[in-house]
C-alpha cells in the first residue's frame, strides 16, 4: 500500500509575517509629538506601537467625496496607502535630537506616510467619466411647414488634476478630513439658442401631400412655390436630405429604367429639347433632385419619376438662394 506524502498547513498569517526588528530603545525627546500625540520619553518602539495604535485605524479609512448628488469613494488599499509606524517614531527621535542640547520647544512629525500618486490620478479620472453629464446642443426640430427651435443645456464635469491634488494633500495628511466636497465646472455647449439662426441659414422642405416646397431663411418661411412629385409606384423619397449639386442648365443622364424607353442609359445635353430637366438642377439624394419643368401643367400633381418638378421661373429663383448643404426634408 502506498503511503501520500504528508503536507504542513503553514498559517497564512504566520507565513506572511515580516521578520521582527532589533528592539529599539532610545528615548524620545521631551516635547515631540506626532499629528499631537506626545511621543515624548518613550522609546521607539513604544511610540511606534502607540502612534501606531492610534492612527493606523483611521488612516486606513475610505475617503469620501461628494460631487454633486454623487457619493464617491477612494479605498485606500487602491491607492496602495501605508503607514509605517517605526519610521514615523524614528523621525520623532531625530526631530528631538536636532534641537540644540537642553531645547525643549515643542515639535511635531508628521507621519510616514505613502501612497500611489499614478493610482489616484486614474482613480480621478475615472470618476470624471462616471459624473460628466454632457452639455446637450442647441438644435433643430424640422417639420414641413415649421422649424421649432430646442435650446441648449449647460453639462457639468469635474476637473480631474484638481481633485487628483486634493487627495494626494488629504491621503499625506492624518489630520485632514476624510470627507469633503469636489466643486463642479460647467461644460457649455457648442451650439447655443443664438446660433441656431445662422447654422441653419437655408432649409428647404418637400411637402409632397400638399405639392408645396417651402424655403425657410433663418428660421423663418421666406417663400413657397409649387411642385410636382414622383408618381405612385416612382414616389419622390421621404427622408431628411441635403442639396448635393447645383448645375445650370443640366445634362440628363437618363437611368436605365423601363420607363426610360429609348433614351435608357443616355445622356441628354442640357438644353436640349428633349431634355426635361429645364433650367437648373439642384441634386438631393440618388438621382432624385429639383429641377424645372416645361410640363407646367403637371405642378400640383403626382406625376415625375421621383425628382420634384418646379415652374421654369420659380426653379431659377430658388437656385439663387439655395447653397450646397442645404437641408432638405421630404415628407
Amino acid at each position: 500500500m502506498r503511503t501520500r506524502p504528508v503536507v504542513l498547513a503553514i498559517p497564512l498569517a504566520l507565513a506572511l509575517a515580516a521578520p521582527a526588528h532589533a528592539a529599539d530603545n532610545r528615548v524620545i525627546g521631551a516635547g515631540v509629538t506626532v499629528r499631537g500625540l506626545d511621543v515624548s520619553g518613550k522609546t521607539v518602539d513604544q511610540a511606534a506601537q502607540y502612534v501606531g495604535g492610534y492612527l493606523g485605524g483611521y488612516l486606513s479609512r475610505d475617503v469620501v467625496v461628494q460631487i454633486g448628488g454623487r457619493t464617491e469613494r477612494l479605498k485606500t488599499k487602491d491607492v496602495a496607502l501605508k503607514f509605517d509606524p517605526l519610521l514615523t517614531a524614528k523621525r520623532a527621535l531625530h526631530a528631538g535630537e536636532a534641537r540644540p542640547a537642553g531645547d525643549t520647544t515643542a515639535v511635531d512629525v508628521a507621519p510616514a506616510l505613502t501612497h500611489s500618486t499614478k493610482s489616484v490620478g486614474a482613480w480621478a479620472k475615472a470618476v470624471r467619466k462616471r459624473v460628466t453629464r454632457r452639455a446637450a446642443d442647441a438644435s433643430v426640430r424640422i417639420t414641413v411647414r415649421h422649424i421649432f427651435r430646442r435650446h441648449a443645456k449647460r453639462g457639468l464635469s469635474i476637473d480631474p488634476k484638481a481633485l487628483a491634488a486634493t487627495l494626494d494633500t488629504t491621503l499625506n495628511d492624518s489630520r485632514a478630513p476624510r470627507k469633503f466636497r469636489q466643486p463642479t465646472v460647467p461644460v457649455s455647449p457648442k451650439v447655443t439658442y443664438g446660433e441656431l439662426s445662422k447654422r441653419y441659414g437655408t432649409i428647404i422642405t418637400i411637402d409632397r401631400n400638399n405639392f408645396r416646397l417651402r424655403l425657410f431663411k433663418g428660421l423663418k418661411i421666406r417663400k413657397s412655390y409649387g411642385i410636382a412629385v414622383g408618381m405612385a409606384g416612382l414616389d419622390t423619397p421621404s427622408g431628411l436630405y441635403a442639396i448635393q449639386n447645383k448645375q445650370v442648365n443640366p445634362a440628363w443622364h437618363v437611368p436605365n429604367s423601363a420607363w426610360a424607353g429609348s433614351l435608357a442609359g443616355q445622356t441628354i445635353p442640357g438644353g436640349a429639347p428633349n431634355n426635361p430637366l429645364k433650367a437648373r438642377w439642384m441634386g438631393v439624394a440618388n438621382g432624385v433632385g429639383i429641377h424645372g419643368t416645361a410640363e407646367d401643367w403637371s405642378i400640383g400633381s403626382r406625376a415625375s419619376h421621383g425628382c420634384i418638378r418646379m415652374h421654369v421661373s420659380d426653379v431659377i429663383d430658388l437656385f439663387r438662394r439655395v447653397p450646397v448643404g442645404a437641408p432638405v426634408l421630404i415628407k
